[in-house]
């Protein structure tokens, strides 16, 4: 293991991204490239299977990383946690308890888990603050994916505690940005209405239908922000055990539809389809533990939904 002189990120350590050529850990990368971090590591699917605790296990013993971000999920939207239910609570589990544990074995004192706010319950006082983990019902659509998470940090908060490691857990909001999955059937809201707005203009429709009433309220998170919270929070030594990473501020379905349509210049109107579920009508993390590390998020939706629009097209 090289030489790290203490739990704070320097320059010349080795750094394991898990993920790495998702949204979110390809953002990770772009971000500690920036910051000039030389000595990171990745491997894709083919290269190291973390299903395999026995690969995951011997790699990280052969490689000795001094960080890991596990940015690895199998995530989905509704659609696709719903029916694939089975898949994403066992995959999820084996995925971070092969990490975690062969992080242990390995010797990593750092790491950060990347968890989702669909860990806290369906019925959460607004906004929601870290507390609230585990105070009541889940949402059901995908409670097999939020339990994996939950797992996930009580298998780091397990391992501070009865070990000494530093492995931080922090629960993004809702993301976006380069890299998004905009497979209609199993991507989340914003990415599914980027591409129906796309596809509608270039059709020359009329109309865009978006599922629901419009009023549920949801905050987004541009990626690149994400990132940079993770890596601000591995320089500056952070060791607390949850943290919520978001805006704080959030937006209506309908008002998430009409600034898509302004980047995307689809000049139609919306039409509500009021037979599909809206969900949970109100879901925004409460930051103010975060901002006490003197960080926020610094680019505006419509910034943010610009760039990835123009990545989206290329």
């Amino acid at each position: 293991m090289s030489n790290v002189p203490s739990l704070t990120l320097h320059k010349n350590a080795k750094i394991f991204v898990t993920g790495h050529r998702g949204m979110v850990g390809s953002a990770l990368v772009r971000r500690l490239q920036a910051g000039g971090y030389t000595n990171i590591i990745t491997r894709s699917r083919q290269e190291l299977d973390l299903l395999s605790q026995t690969a995951v296990q011997q790699f990280l013993a052969d490689e000795q990383p001094d960080y890991i971000f596990i940015a690895a999920a199998k995530v989905g939207g509704i659609h696709a946690n719903n029916t694939y239910r089975a898949d994403f609570i066992y995959q999820n589990l084996m995925i971070e308890a092969n990490l975690i544990h062969g992080a242990h074995l390995a010797g990593v004192q750092r790491l950060m888990f990347l968890g989702s706010s669909c860990i806290y319950p369906r019925d959460c006082p607004q906004p929601i603050k870290e507390e609230y983990l585990l105070t009541g019902a889940l949402e059901c659509t995908n409670e097999p994916y939020a339990i994996a998470k939950i797992a996930g940090i009580k298998l780091c908060e397990a391992y501070n505690t009865q070990y000494g490691r530093q492995y931080v857990s922090v629960m993004p909001t809702n993301l976006y940005g380069p890299n998004d999955n905009y497979d209609l059937e199993t991507s989340h809201v914003l990415p599914a209405l980027l591409r129906k707005a796309h596809e509608a203009k270039l059709r020359g429709d009329k109309e865009l239908v978006v599922w629901g009433t419009g009023t549920p309220r949801r905050e987004f998170l541009y990626v690149d922000d994400l990132a940079d919270a993770c890596v601000f929070l591995m320089e500056q030594g952070y060791a607390g055990s949850l943290l919520n990473i978001g805006t704080g501020q959030d937006v209506t379905i309908r008002e998430l539809a009409e600034t898509i349509m302004d980047v995307v210049g689809f000049a139609g109107r919306i039409v509500f389809d009021s037979s599909k579920p809206d969900g949970t009508m109100q879901k925004v993390l409460d930051v103010s533990c975060l901002n006490a590390q003197n960080w926020e998020a610094s680019t505006p939706l419509h910034k943010g939904l610009r760039i990835t629009y123009e990545q989206f097209k290329a």
